[in-house]
């Protein structure tokens, strides 16, 4: 499916008409890390064109505009202790809206593919009213068959709103691959204590907590070791044996199969030997309650991410960098990092986070190559 809309651009017109810029670098170091304060679209151009940083990024992660037609300042006295601002002081605006958005965001998503690796992933934090949208210009850039999961973000309490409509207390997380040879790294959350006595429900002689699974799986095997007789006992028509015979047998003589009265095999799962629940696709990560900035989103939920998509020699990018969480989360993770603003004062309460990093770490110095925008020649 293709989104048609007025002024929709080919991709070598996007790719043109972006001007090249050219950048002052405040400090430099020997690291990847990266930090811009630019515009973004030109940036990427520059990582694309300078850095020779194409089909290198393993992860992005982006929190752009929702298309909110608001006016977003900083007025949280945290915030304006943070970068010594004052009330009211304007941190991004956000009034792009309806075709002219989605163009906006469609520009950089183009960008961001030839960036990404062929092991990469992108987030996009959106909502419900233009996430639909999204979600079609991210299919028509990145490829439906490469759509993971649509994500239910959490973000808050509920509220009494006095309107004609359902609270809403979620946002949208779109998560696509460059491939199908994506980085993943499972995540696992603890189980809860109703998860033990639901999933875990028999105890063993020695108290241990466990469950059984079919040691048979759908799709049948004529041939192969999966398909011959365990115990004397075929697999059920249309399915076949988990594992082969030799591990099948080796499992029975260890206690791990569990035999039912009419001589049913099961695979014995015990709780202590697990890792935790599999991650689902409903994440409750709320937002700060006193942000340092606008929109500012949960730390616990990039931390999640970084670890899940990317790996230690991985370069992470947030071209919409805001207060700097994902780099946060890239550092304290051991990853590099490129982070992009154009909001002076979003830079500001980035660098004062790193400042405060480095004296809980104390050793742990943020290092990063700082380019600010200072020229530019339009076509």
């Amino acid at each position: 499916m293709i989104l048609e809309y007025k002024n929709k651009k080919s991709v070598k017109e996007i790719f043109n008409r972006i001007p090249d810029v050219e950048y002052e670098i405040v400090n430099s170091c020997s690291k990847k890390n990266m930090l811009f304060l630019s515009e973004n679209l030109k940036a990427l151009k520059y990582l694309i064109t300078k850095a020779n940083l194409s089909g290198k990024i393993d992860l992005i992660y982006i929190d752009p505009p929702f298309s909110t037609n608001n006016i977003f300042t900083l007025t949280d006295e945290r915030a304006n202790s943070i970068s010594n601002s004052t009330n009211g002081k304007i941190a991004y605006k956000d009034k792009l809206l309806g075709s002219d958005f989605i163009e906006f965001l469609r520009e950089r998503l183009i960008l961001l593919k030839m960036l990404l690796s062929e092991q990469g992933s992108i987030y996009l934090h959106t909502d419900y009213k233009i996430g639909h949208y999204v979600k079609v210009i991210m299919d028509e850039i990145f490829g439906i068959d490469n759509f993971r999961n649509d994500i239910t973000r959490i973000k808050c309490n509920p509220k009494n709103f006095y309107r004609k409509a359902y609270g809403n207390i979620k946002d949208l997380i779109l998560f696509y691959s460059k491939s199908d040879k994506l980085i993943w790294n499972e995540p696992r959350i603890p189980y809860s204590e109703t998860d033990k006595i639901k999933l875990f429900s028999k105890i063993d002689k020695n108290g241990r907590r466990y469950t059984t699974i079919p040691l048979h799986a759908p799709g049948e095997t004529k041939n192969g070791n999966t398909a011959l007789p365990f115990k004397g006992i075929l697999p059920p028509p249309g399915r076949h044996w988990r594992s082969d015979i030799l591990t099948l047998e080796k499992w029975d003589e260890a206690g791990l199969i569990e035999w039912s009265e009419r001589g049913n095999p099961r695979k014995i799962i015990y709780l202590d030997e697990m890792q935790g629940k599999r991650m689902q696709d409903i994440w409750d990560f709320k937002d700060p309650q006193y942000p340092v900035y606008p929109t500012e989103k949960n730390f616990d939920m990039l931390d999640l991410i970084i670890k899940t998509s990317s790996n230690p020699d991985s370069i992470v990018l947030d071209c919409f960098a805001g207060s700097g969480t994902t780099l946060k989360a890239a550092h304290l993770n051991g990853r590099n990092w490129i982070g992009i603003d154009n909001s002076e004062e979003a830079i500001k309460i980035l660098l004062k986070k790193f400042e405060l990093l480095e004296e809980n770490l104390f050793e742990s110095k943020v290092e990063f190559n700082y380019y600010r925008e200072i020229t530019s020649s339009i076509d």
